[in-house]
């Protein structure tokens, strides 16, 4: 993060703009509804813009500006000249005075910027991009615009009414949150909206007369296979509602990043012969959290049913009578194979699909072998790199023919996708000659053949 965004408190406070043409006057339009006191300093000034220093209590002074003006008198300085000369002299001399500054359309020279903002007071959203794209900040408020109601500062405000007694009844903050949360969930919102306050006061009362502690809850989450933009709308919503997010390796950074910002994350990752905590140690998690009454997102990579052992983990809920939602994920088969431009069915050369665990037992990986070999079928092998060699030779050793395609998808869905396509013959001797690591999705089958023809990723 580039910048640090925070929300100023300007009402009654002096703030400097030296500049009097129409950019100053935006900025001025700006601070005036903050309750900022402006002031105005510039050899000539525009008349609306002395309309709102002067309805603002502040003052104009028909000068240049100079070094010996206080600036320590100034909440903030905002240099809208069009010289840029005189704008950094005015940035040089706030940094000297540790004054926060903000030179127009001069991101190098500024302490703060001043973002695009959408006003529902007193709720209030601002884009910023660090001052790289400002027309990019307009367009994403347009966006966000049209999906605010406007309802939503009458709604900032009532809660603001009620905060105080929310906060004397609930006394834990964690529990207060969720009842604010359930209480936006409900019908109180419209009622707000529609000015209806009587009934919004009576429904709130209600669900304080009748509040209890709220009962721990594990929401088993796939997570997909690592593109963000493919978690489902559910997934995103329980994400950003949990108390503590319980997450493995093949979790992508971004997506993490989707995750309630002040949750307790704690990884839980297993690789091979490496695994940081183990599954009983996970369920054990899964349990003890759940009972001090929290929230907590199990959030795992493709899909939990999958070769992810969800299966195991609602069984430890269930026997420990832990109540649970399990959110379906985009497996990595799925996943993968799409962004690589393999479709795992086709028409002409795979009418059936099967998905598999390449994972090793005792040295060796245990497939019924002749269930496997069969011409119009797709082969779809998760975890299976470590046995990659083994697996190709005993296909092969059941009479699937050497030249059958292969493709190896490591990464996928991710800006780091690598994809390499072979046959059984040759495929295990690409892993090191391309540096392939592990998440790697394997697939076996005609339709790899494909690839060339519809791959629209890396």
């Amino acid at each position: 993060m580039d910048i640090f965004p925070i929300s100023l408190k300007l009402q009654q406070q002096p703030c400097l703009i030296v500049g009097g043409g129409h950019i100053a006057y935006r900025k001025a339009v700006l601070l005036a509804k903050a309750g900022a006191v402006i002031h105005v300093i510039a050899p000539e000034i525009e008349s609306n813009l002395l309309e709102i220093v002067e309805s603002s209590q502040g003052q104009y002074v028909q000068a240049p500006f100079s070094l010996d003006i206080q600036l320590r008198n100034y909440r903030l300085v905002i240099a809208a000249t069009n010289d840029k000369a005189v704008n950094i002299q005015v940035f040089e001399a706030c940094e000297a005075e540790k004054i926060l500054v903000n030179s127009v359309d001069d991101p190098p020279h500024c302490r703060f910027m001043v973002p695009a903002i959408i006003d529902r007071s007193p709720l209030v959203v601002s884009i910023a991009t660090n001052g790289t794209s400002p027309v990019l900040s307009r367009q994403i408020r347009t966006q966000l615009e049209a999906t605010i109601p406007h309802g939503m500062g009458k709604l900032a405000d009532f809660s603001g009414q009620w905060r105080a007694s929310v906060k004397a009844k609930i006394i834990n903050p964690d529990e207060r949150r969720i009842f604010w949360e359930d209480l936006y969930a409900s019908p109180l919102k419209e009622h707000v909206f529609n000015d209806n306050i009587a009934e919004a006061n009576r429904l709130i009362e209600q669900a304080l007369l009748e509040w209890k502690t709220p009962k721990g809850e594990v929401y088993l989450v796939g997570a997909g296979p690592g593109d963000p933009e493919l978690l489902t709308l559910k997934a995103l919503r329980l994400m950003q509602q949990a108390d503590v997010i319980i997450y493995d390796r093949l979790v992508s950074p971004a997506i993490l990043e989707l995750c309630r910002r002040d949750a307790d994350k704690i990884y839980v990752g297993k690789a091979r012969s490496n695994h940081s905590v183990p599954q009983e140690g996970i369920n054990a998690l899964l349990v003890e959290y759940a009972a001090q009454g929290k929230r907590v997102c199990r959030l795992k990579g493709g899909d939990p049913f999958i070769f992810g052992r969800g299966g195991e983990e609602i069984q430890e809920l269930f026997a420990a009578g832990v109540a649970f939602q399990v959110v379906p994920g985009i497996t990595a088969a799925s996943g993968c194979s799409a962004y690589a431009g393999i479709p795992l069915t086709h028409r002409d050369y795979a009418q059936s699909v099967r998905f598999l665990t390449g994972h090793l037992k005792e040295g060796s990986p245990e497939l019924p072998w002749k269930e496997l070999v069969y011409e119009n079928q797709t082969l779809v092998l998760y975890m299976g790199l470590v046995g990659l060699e083994k697996i190709c030779a005993q296909l092969i050793a059941h009479g699937q023919r050497p030249n059958m395609p292969v493709a190896l998808i490591s990464k996928g869905t991710t800006p780091e996708q690598k994809v390499v396509v072979g046959t059984l013959a040759d495929i295990a001797s690409k892993v090191s000659e391309y540096q392939i690591q592990a998440p790697t999705l394997t697939i076996i089958g005609e339709v790899v053949s494909l690839r060339e023809q519809l791959q629209w990723q890396g």
